[in-house]
């Protein structure tokens, strides 16, 4: 959703507010996409502050299902974003990229909510998602999941610098 920004810019003190639905059905991160299973309409507020200042404004709830980290079954995670951000309109569009830390989500009078969004997401994602504390995660042998039942396989991990020892031993059981 694009918004032009010339009317607000046009007078000192100006503001406005809108709500907008949010259209994305997916989010991407690192080239993964991610389902919305819930949104709310982003309510955005835009003030001209004076001298070609913006204050941006945007509070929106939604949720997006996320793979656990373990055992890779979808978990509903909740976002609750509320930012602001300010933006001056006076420098070029390549200062105000740089400044934007390269999130460029204003080209020329053009505010892109889709693109504002996403920035904030970007900062609030989980590094780890779990669906629960203690899950057991996916046999790394058969691919189970163990937090339904346990499995009979060898899950020993053997310490690398052991594997010398481990021919030697390999050896001696064929005599």
């Amino acid at each position: 959703m694009q918004i032009h920004l010339s009317e607000i810019l046009s007078r000192e003190g100006k503001s406005i507010e809108k709500e907008i639905e949010f259209q994305q059905e997916s989010f991407e991160v690192s080239g993964q996409a991610y389902k919305i299973v819930k949104r709310e309409p982003v309510k955005l507020t835009i003030s001209n502050q004076g001298n070609q200042e913006l204050l941006i404004s945007a509070k929106m709830d939604l949720a997006v299902a996320i793979p656990c980290s373990r055992c890779l079954k979808d978990v509903i995670t909740e976002f609750c974003l509320d930012f602001s951000r300010e933006v001056d309109m006076k420098l070029s569009q390549e200062e105000r990229a740089e400044q934007m830390d390269e999130n460029n989500y204003i080209a020329g009078y053009e505010l892109d909510v889709d693109a504002l969004i996403a920035d904030e997401m970007v900062l609030q994602w989980p590094m780890k998602v779990l669906c629960k504390e203690d899950c057991k995660g996916i046999c790394t042998v058969c691919g189970n999941d163990l937090n339904k039942q346990e499995c009979e396989c060898d899950r020993t991990v053997l310490d690398p610098r052991m594997a010398a020892f481990l021919d030697i031993f390999e050896q001696f059981k064929e005599v």
